[in-house]
């Protein structure tokens, strides 16, 4: 993966899909309730507020919610990697749920870790209030061109 410096990384424009979330938010973000605040140089980080609504019978955070926070933040992270005819998609995602979690705000934090020509890895850690790891995950993501790339 090419780094840029905090100069280009101001100047640089996003993908068009970060500025598209940006700009119309996520429908999947606005039905779970979390959002991806930074993406950038393959680098993106997320919070939801978890509440009751995200139970599962037992009580605790429902995992589906935890996965689709990380898949988030791991998709904004790797979209910041694209150049602007690029698109991808998820090949594998895997989630190790640590300890369980009941409400209160969780920081999703996710970072490109290997980026080739046409697949990368991305892993997220997933913390509570406290900093103390609730999950972990990670992406392999397939980069589409061309015609693959049209419409996504």
């Amino acid at each position: 993966m090419q780094r840029t410096t905090n100069n280009e990384r101001r100047t640089k424009s996003s993908h068009r899909l970060i500025e598209q979330v940006r700009q119309n938010g996520a429908a999947v973000a606005k039905l779970v309730g979390f959002e991806i605040g930074e993406a950038v140089d393959g680098h993106a980080v997320g919070h939801l507020d978890a509440g009751p609504q995200h139970t599962n019978p037992m009580g605790t955070l429902h995992g589906g919610i935890l996965c689709d926070l990380a898949d988030a933040a791991m998709g904004m992270a790797f979209a910041s990697t694209l150049g602007p005819e690029e698109s991808f998609t998820t090949l594998e995602l895997k989630i190790n749920f640590l300890r369980p979690f009941w409400t209160g705000r969780l920081h999703a934090e996710a970072q490109v870790t290997n980026r080739g020509k046409t697949v990368g890895l991305v892993e997220c850690s997933v913390s509570d209030g406290r900093r103390r790891l609730i999950a972990k995950a990670s992406s392999t993501c397939l980069i589409l061109t061309g015609d693959q790339a049209a419409g996504r």
